[in-house]
């Protein structure tokens, strides 16, 4: 895709979506850093119906250590895969203790050394708690890359480094929420809206759905 029509698609979708941000409710670092882990294989919605639980009684790494990891699993067990979820956010609460003061570090391989934490998550910490220029390529970014056309690839690091590249700098920071935004409501899986699509005549998939 030319440098032009990727500007334009970001533009189109900026004005499209005014505020990108996360669907999760949070309110510190890590607050979004469990929400994010706890998301895995989970609906925001079912992760927020959980956390606002959750944070009002624990949302510190001291405070969650202090229920303990069958505390913890009483408060998360609507979420899918709570078990093992809350084995990871226990332990990433006691390295975030004994290696980075209890704060949620800015830096992406302390983040990556943190249980139940891989590339996606640090991500999506680095950009929306840090305000870093980093994309995290979830299902659907990586659809709408595709099908767009504006990074080609098999595998998430491969659309990621596209991304990376092609993105103007001006959407740098916003274009993970824009993209999962139009992902999520607009270029859905099985029958993207593309009549309702703000991008629909820069868009290069050729199956389009304007009917």
């Amino acid at each position: 895709m030319n440098t032009s029509k990727c500007l334009a698609i970001f533009q189109r979708l900026a004005e499209a979506i005014p505020e990108p941000t996360t669907e999760l409710n949070y309110t510190t670092p890590f607050e979004l850093l469990v929400a994010v882990v706890l998301s895995a294989q989970a609906t925001d919605k079912g992760v927020n119906k959980a956390t606002a639980k959750l944070f009002p009684v624990a949302n510190t790494p001291q405070a969650i250590l202090a229920l303990g990891e069958v505390g913890l699993k009483e408060h998360i067990k609507t979420i899918g895969l709570f078990n093992s979820k809350a084995a990871n956010v226990i332990k990433l609460c006691q390295t975030l203790i004994e290696k980075h003061g209890g704060e949620v570090p800015r830096d992406r391989a302390a983040l990556e050394a943190l249980a139940g934490v891989g590339r996606k998550t640090a991500n999506v910490i680095l950009n929306t708690a840090f305000g870093e220029p980093t994309i995290a390529v979830d299902t659907h970014i990586f659809r709408v890359a595709n099908r767009t056309g504006l990074a080609a690839g098999r595998n998430v690091l491969t659309v990621e480094k596209q991304l990376d590249k092609t993105v103007p700098k001006l959407f740098k920071k916003d274009a993970h929420h824009l993209l999962i935004l139009h992902g999520r409501y607009i270029c859905v899986a099985r029958k993207p809206r593309c009549e309702a699509c703000c991008i629909a005549d820069l868009c290069e998939f050729k199956d389009k759905n304007l009917t």
